[in-house]
């Protein structure tokens, strides 16, 4: 494989032992950490974390990215909520208040995992995100400075239910703020439900050279709203997107996150199926 290949373990399952096993299987070497039970990565314990770190590296496997929920939350006196869009909290329904607790704490959880990337967003979205794009990027820049002073990367992804969703988007606010502890983590399904086709024409407004870490799943739209399943089978053109990947000397990893599920819920089997397609179209 040219790319490295993991997932977000709670997609497989809450279980991180069961989840981290599937992925070893598939032959995924990286994880990212979110939900582990029912609890968000950024409410365990220094233990906790500890024993997370020896799960993965126990299977020949590293943290990547810490995905953590920081600016996940509304940003107060900005325009009314987009309420077309489903907001996803992950175990992680936190305010503006709780920022520089969460903040500092995915900060310390990257460090002791060993993980590069701690993942941000853009506070919730607005009708009118454009007009908050200037408070986004002191958001972000403060983030990126502490980041920075730390080893750390701060990876902004592209979420449909925050200001920042679509490559366009993204571009332009990595354009404004060009800090060397500030990336993209791309997610091209999430651009999708906004509309913009994620490739070629998203991708296409984000640096190239910044473009660190890569979210896969896939789906159909209608009306802004996803109909997920399996991998490169959908509407978006993963084929064509991992080898634009390539083509531009991409270094990162790509993780899956599914969201895809079964007739019962299951998250499990749609994962398998999902790592697999995954791993074929890197290859």
């Amino acid at each position: 494989m040219t790319i490295s290949i993991g997932a977000i373990t709670d997609e497989f399952s809450p279980d991180v032992e069961t989840a981290l096993d599937a992925m070893a299987e598939i032959g995924m070497t990286i994880a990212e950490l979110r939900l582990i039970g029912t609890r968000n990565i950024i409410d365990l314990t220094d233990e906790e974390i500890l024993r997370l770190r020896g799960q993965v590296e126990q299977r020949g496997m590293r943290v990547l990215s810490i995905a953590s929920p920081v600016l996940k939350c509304v940003l107060p006196d900005a325009p009314p909520l987009d309420d077309r869009f489903q907001q996803d909290v992950f175990g992680s329904a936190y305010t503006i208040a709780d920022q520089p607790r969460l903040s500092k704490r995915a900060l310390d959880i990257a460090e002791m995992t060993g993980a590069k990337f701690v993942r941000v967003f853009s506070y919730w979205r607005t009708m009118e995100p454009g007009r908050l794009v200037d408070r986004i990027v002191s958001a972000l820049r403060e983030l990126a400075d502490r980041a920075g002073e730390r080893g750390l990367v701060i990876g902004l992804e592209n979420e449909h239910a925050c200001n920042v969703g679509t490559g366009e988007e993204a571009g332009r606010v990595l354009d404004l703020l060009d800090h060397p502890a500030l990336v993209s983590i791309w997610d091209p399904a999430n651009a999708f439900i906004l509309g913009e086709t994620p490739f070629p024409d998203g991708y296409s407004h984000l640096p190239a050279s910044r473009v660190a870490h890569v979210h896969a799943k896939d789906c159909f739209v209608e009306g802004h709203k996803p109909t997920w399943g399996p991998l490169g089978e959908m509407g978006i053109d993963w084929k064509g997107q991992i080898a634009a990947l390539k083509r531009d000397g991409y270094a990162g990893a790509i993780s899956l996150e599914t969201h895809w599920r079964g007739p019962d819920g299951d998250r499990f089997n749609p994962s398998v199926i999902c790592g697999r397609n995954l791993r074929e179209l890197v290859k």
